[in-house]
């Protein structure tokens, strides 16, 4: 079964999906040895973690695909990756879809902001309009019917900008055109939330960022509303920079670093028992 089949038949169960964020293949490893089912490449995360640089349509088609491929090599569970704008045109689209399924993705996130976009939860965003909003989920759908082994996820971020209701109208209009799972991002209430996920059909994600606009609720309030899938795109890379900060205060003080793994943990986590079975095998 390809992680695409396999990413299809978890949305078909009634159980909802937490779906943590990666930024590089170790942390998409640690999701696969913490036993999630799914995982997900943020374009914030990839952008924080590979350039250092903010979620603002900075980083590339071609970095963003590469930093995919790598994750989806170390990995046997289904990856939905960030596919930002589609980094064009219509044409442009097809490409980054099907180099997405290409890379090893079972699903692609694409959404409607003007480019160069940013984060869902920051300031300054705005869309394009809806013809070129459904022009955009029209070729990806184009280009997954035309053999691209991957779902489509639309995104919209119409709620800041435009209101609830466009974004409602635009997921619904998604729906239409063939998407396999909508997102609506940055809901603001439990009430808004709930309307989404009443008036519009098939799987939904619901975004949940530390201290961000949505509020962060159970997972059974979640599943109750409606939602199938709940990610938190930023959590690890959040986690991995404070405790990279607090260890270079340490290291910096003449500390010895305390929340640090035990040397023998370190290379089990890179894989060094799997080399050395390795090299016994081959000896």
């Amino acid at each position: 079964m390809s992680n695409t089949s396999k990413l299809r038949a978890l949305l078909e169960k009634s159980q909802l999906l937490a779906m943590p964020g990666c930024h590089d293949a170790m942390s998409a490893k640690l999701i696969e040895q913490a036993g999630f089912d799914v995982g997900f490449m943020s374009g914030f995360a990839v952008s924080g973690a590979r350039l250092a640089m903010p979620d603002t349509g900075l980083i590339s088609y071609g970095e963003m695909v590469d930093q995919g491929r790598t994750i989806c090599s170390t990995v046997s569970i289904p990856m939905i990756g960030d596919g930002d704008t589609g980094f064009g045109n219509a044409l442009n689209i097809k490409r980054t879809v099907k180099g997405y399924a290409d890379a090893g993705f079972a699903c692609i996130m694409l959404e409607d902001q003007v480019a160069p976009k940013r984060c869902g939860h920051t300031r300054g965003k705005s869309v394009v309009t809806i013809d070129e909003a459904e022009m955009r989920i029209r070729a990806a759908v184009d280009a997954r019917e035309e053999g691209a082994d991957i779902l489509i996820m639309a995104r919209t971020d119409a709620r800041a900008s435009l209101g609830l209701e466009e974004a409602i109208d635009r997921c619904k209009a998604f729906r239409d055109l063939g998407a396999d799972i909508t997102f609506l991002e940055a809901p603001e209430s439990e009430q808004e939330m709930q309307r989404y996920c009443a008036e519009v059909s098939g799987a939904k994600m619901a975004n949940l960022i530390e201290n961000g606009k949505t509020p962060i609720l159970p997972y059974a309030q979640l599943e109750a509303m409606g939602y199938d899938i709940a990610v938190y795109p930023l959590s690890l890379l959040s986690a991995s920079i404070k405790a990279m900060q607090e260890t270079l205060v340490s290291i910096k003080t003449g500390d010895e670093p305390q929340n640090v793994l035990h040397f023998e943990e370190l290379q089990a986590a890179v894989g060094f028992p799997e080399y050395y079975a390795g090299e016994e095998k081959y000896r």
